[in-house]
């Protein structure tokens, strides 16, 4: 929740109070232009770096996110409304994606022998540049750890634009690179939407990733394609959570729980349509629905939080309107469906049953606490559905067929597939989206090298 101001900076909000927190300065021009050339400089010798030495200075910065973790969580669920416990564990995700480069970075980044016809080649790996990263407010650190930390290991400057909404959250991160002696390629800055623009027409940047909507994410990679830039992209999502008639029901009423519901159902991976093969269908949604009545908003600094308030009340009030539509165009609401009787961004938890394709709730991303019940004829059906859609981030199914899991997972259209567990990431998995969800992958090795220049070395 922000109350922007065009000529001077935000103003951030406490969504759980609607009380204001602090407000933030857009750079000036000419600061944006001295942070531009101390990131040139501070690239210069960075990737001069052995990548032992980088990867120091990266471990501790780890360290230091694990010390703080408490008043990083803090300001987090200040910010954006996350629960304190989830908050928590975002620190350590961040801290753990860091020990993960540390450990695998070495192999990776050794030089690759290729077989060629004659003499000998290999590739090599070197940096590109400078890395501008626009994020989101779902999970105001790891979104911006996760795209960092690859592009710091492999020897890149990194800038980063955080959400409005939790700019407190990315500024603050600006004084653990300092103290870890990082401040000069790690630079968390509140750019206006023409400073972002100008950044990434910059001769001195080599790439732009994004991670967001996806009206902004294809506006910023317009931007980069003028000027023969790489761009990553990961956007929405409406994942699927696709459950057979074979499925372990109790596993998996409490992983859809889980899918739907954690972060204030605020995540591109989160389960938001829920594919019901018939004959499990009545008894899936009595279970589910059980459970979600049971549910109930809570103080997110509640050491027992799971669903606090959404992040700004646009926002909210945005999903109450597809709410309205999706009813009005013949879903069932069996569960919630109205805003929080309080100050702030609250919105109850919510269930839309009788889902079909036609409907808002089906062909677009409710990105808040709503779960819709769709009911497939068989399991071909089932598949159908999931694939109709625009997005294709991550998708769930349930079968206690291990054959037929792991068949049906050639057949979804997504970037991932979690066969009896939800979705979710690991720096050991990549993670990135098909069709109007994205392109490229982050973590893993592939992360690694999406801002990467991969050369061939061929000497005879």
């Amino acid at each position: 929740m922000t109350s922007p101001h065009p000529n001077d900076g935000v103003t951030t909000v406490n969504p759980a109070s609607g009380e204001t927190l602090a407000h933030y300065p857009f750079l000036t021009d000419g600061a944006l232009q001295d942070m531009l050339r101390r990131v040139e400089r501070g690239f210069e010798g960075w990737r001069a770096k052995s990548l032992g030495a980088r990867l120091d200075l990266l471990h501790r910065f780890a360290t230091r996110l694990r010390e703080r973790k408490e008043e990083l969580a803090r300001l987090a669920t200040l910010e954006m409304g996350k629960s304190i416990t989830s908050a928590r564990a975002e620190i350590e995700k961040c801290a753990a994606v860091i020990d993960w480069y540390g450990k695998h970075a070495p192999a990776l980044l050794r030089d690759k022998p290729m077989p060629v016809p004659m003499g000998e080649a290999h590739l090599s790996y070197a940096p590109t540049g400078i890395v501008l990263a626009v994020m989101p407010w779902n999970f105001p650190y790891w979104q911006i750890i996760r795209a960092a930390v690859p592009i710091l290991v492999g020897g890149n400057g990194f800038i980063v634009k955080p959400a409005e909404n939790t700019l407190g959250c990315g500024l603050l991160l600006n004084e653990i690179a300092a103290d870890c002696d990082l401040d000069d390629v790690f630079m968390s800055a509140n750019l206006s939407r023409e400073q972002t623009a100008h950044v990434i027409a910059d001769s001195r940047i080599s790439g732009v990733t994004v991670t967001g909507s996806v009206r902004v994410g294809r506006i910023l990679a317009g931007i980069a394609g003028q000027y023969g830039k790489k761009s990553l992209l990961e956007l929405g999502g409406s994942d699927p959570f696709i459950v057979l008639a074979d499925a372990d029901l109790d596993k998996a009423v409490d992983a859809a729980v889980a899918a739907r519901f954690a972060n204030c159902g605020q995540v591109c991976i989160a389960a938001k349509r829920i594919i019901l093969e018939a004959p499990i269908a009545e008894t899936f949604s009595e279970k589910f629905l059980a459970k979600v009545r049971a549910l109930s908003l809570t103080n997110p600094l509640d050491d027992d939080a799971f669903i606090g308030p959404m992040a700004r009340t646009d926002l909210r009030d945005g999903l109450h309107e597809q709410v309205r539509r999706s009813v009005a165009e013949g879903a069932r609401l069996v569960v919630g469906g109205e805003p929080g009787d309080r100050p702030g961004a609250w919105y109850e938890p919510t269930v839309l049953a009788g889902v079909t394709p036609q409907m808002t709730a089906f062909r677009e991303e409710l990105f808040g606490p709503v779960a819709c019940l769709i009911e497939a004829h068989d399991t071909d059906h089932a598949i159908a559905l999931a694939n109709d859609s625009t997005y294709g981030l991550g998708a769930s199914l349930w079968t206690q067929n291990a054959a037929l899991g792991q068949a049906l997972s050639q057949r979804i259209e997504a970037g991932g597939v979690f066969i009896n567990r939800i979705t979710a990431s690991d720096p050991a998995l990549p993670i990135g989206g098909i069709k109007a969800s994205g392109y490229g992958r982050e973590l893993t090795e592939l992360g690694l090298y999406e801002f990467m220049n991969i050369k061939t070395v061929w000497a005879c």
